[in-house]
């Protein structure tokens, strides 16, 4: 007999929900639905993410910072390999952007990883910038690639051997407050439960809509990337993710090849986002102004959302105003790398716990990311 009631229900499969849901259920019956034929479709699936401690607003560095134990110290359990490759950041400015510099350094004098490099530096750990380009430049040592398909599979996998339950092709239609929990219908089935778990991307406001719980103001916003062929004599191994201080642009290797991307945040109703045209002319533009590097020809072309709230921090918090509906939602472009701190986070508030000594040591508390925060 399928089983059609569960403790919790956790809609979307993206890194979000796939992390909440395997750290749930060790202590409950979950249920994870995901509208696409595999999880991951949208943002996760198209990430380029890195671990970067200093990236973010204040609660996101927090969230990453807290991770990372878990990213350098992977149980064997969870995943046979590792989940960081150590990729140092190095943002760079023209002259007319040194004020930016000064800036990003009074904001970060306190992390040790980071510091201000001049521009023979600046040149000598990236050989492809034009020679007259950068002016300075400033170097994160603490970055390092994420491998987010093993980190999203190895969440899938925990949570199928905590006896979850993972439903795919199944797209929620309408969600029912019933006395003692949820009625959750989607396209070819119902499911109850004692609470739902909004994980759905960028589309958490519409799912927010169908339980009658507030809107958060989701922004869902597009962001463009590109690979082409690494020069022959190239070698990619040390080379630092390059990104421009005013976010106009980066460059980072990728399998052999140079991942480039315009940096863009263009405002877009939830969707399958795609690669806009203009977006990959501004890109080359910006990259062949920027780097001794002709692009005649791309590899590989794709965009992904990134959702926001006005306060660019991540909401994971119960409604106040529909019961036993909790938000998990706007990690933005920060959702990999802070993934483990969250997930324990939203768990921790889901579940009733106790909250864990460990978040609070960076700063965090049950209140941090409430949905009552932003005037909902």
């Amino acid at each position: 007999m399928i089983k059609t009631s569960y403790d919790i229900a956790v809609i979307g499969a993206g890194i979000a929900g796939a992390s909440v849901a395997a750290e749930l259920a060790d202590h409950a019956s979950v249920l994870l639905l995901e509208k696409e034929e595999l999880p991951g479709y949208h943002s996760t699936g198209r990430s380029a993410a890195m671990y970067i401690p200093s990236y973010g607003p204040p609660k996101i560095q927090a969230l990453t910072k807290a991770s990372g134990d878990f990213f350098n110290n992977t149980p064997p359990e969870f995943c046979n390999t590792p989940l960081l490759t150590p990729r140092a950041e190095m943002l760079i400015a023209r002259g007319d952007q040194l004020a930016a510099i000064e800036s990003f350094m009074q904001h970060h004098s306190t992390i040790q990883s980071v510091t201000e490099i001049g521009a023979a530096e600046v040149l000598r750990r990236c050989p492809l910038l034009r020679k007259t380009y950068p002016a300075a430049g400033i170097l994160d040592r603490s970055g390092s690639d994420i491998d987010v398909n093993s980190l999203h599979q190895s969440y899938l996998k925990k949570f199928r051997q905590l006896g979850g339950k993972l439903a795919v092709n199944e797209q929620v239609t309408r969600l029912q407050n019933l006395p003692g929990g949820w009625l959750v219908k989607t396209n070819s089935a119902s499911f109850t439960a004692g609470v739902v778990v909004n994980a759905a991307g960028a589309w958490a406001d519409e799912v927010g809509s169908m339980a009658s719980a507030e809107s958060i103001g989701l922004q869902p916003k597009r962001r463009t990337a590109l690979t082409i062929n690494a020069p022959a004599n190239l070698d990619t191994t040390s080379m630092p993710l390059v990104a421009d201080i005013d976010e106009a642009f980066y460059m980072k290797p990728d399998a052999g090849n140079l991942l480039l991307s315009p940096a863009n945040a263009n405002p877009t109703p939830p969707c399958d986002a795609q690669p806009e045209e203009l977006d990959i002319a501004i890109c080359i533009d910006q990259i062949e102004r920027a780097f001794e590097i002709e692009v005649t020809s791309i590899v590989r072309k794709w965009a992904g959302l990134r959702s926001f709230v006005k306060d660019n921090e991540p909401v994971a918090g119960f409604s106040a105003q529909a019961d036993s509906f909790f938000w998990l939602a706007a990690q933005g472009g920060y959702g990999i790398q802070s993934s483990p701190a969250l997930s324990r986070y939203a768990a921790t508030l889901i579940l009733g716990n106790s909250f864990p000594e460990d978040l609070h040591a960076y700063g965090l508390d049950a209140t941090s990311l409430e949905v009552k925060r932003l005037g909902c």
